[in-house]
């Protein structure tokens, strides 16, 4: 199994910057990617970023591609999002998922990201 648990999260104005945290532990050497996701109240839960453990290749949503970039950091299992350009409609609870080479497996318990404007 593999446990996440993300971090980072808090109250910010519109315009502002925060960087999420989600470390990683447990069977790992299964891992072929993490990511993030979040949700919004009353929304369905929506794929923002995600990054492949062995290479550099990163994957972005639309509307977040320019604000937002994923990180890793391997030696120490974990993974990052810093957000830049915060608009309140970011406003949700943000997910670190990990997933093998066919599906998202693994997922932290989230972490609150409001932004205000």
């Amino acid at each position: 199994q593999v446990q996440l648990v993300e971090s980072g999260g808090g109250l910010v104005q519109a315009g502002g910057s925060l960087r999420l945290s989600c470390a990683a532990s447990g069977r790992t050497s299964s891992v072929y990617a993490m990511g993030w996701f979040r949700q919004a109240p009353g929304k369905e839960r929506e794929f923002i970023a995600a990054i492949t453990w062995s290479g550099s290749n990163a994957f972005y949503v639309d509307s977040v591609k320019g604000r937002f970039a994923i990180s890793r950091d391997n030696a120490k299992n974990a993974v990052f999002l810093q957000m830049n350009s915060l608009k309140p409609e970011d406003t949700a609870i943000y997910y670190c998922a990990a997933r093998s080479v066919y599906t998202w497996d693994f997922w932290g318990q989230g972490t609150q990201v409001t932004v205000s404007s």
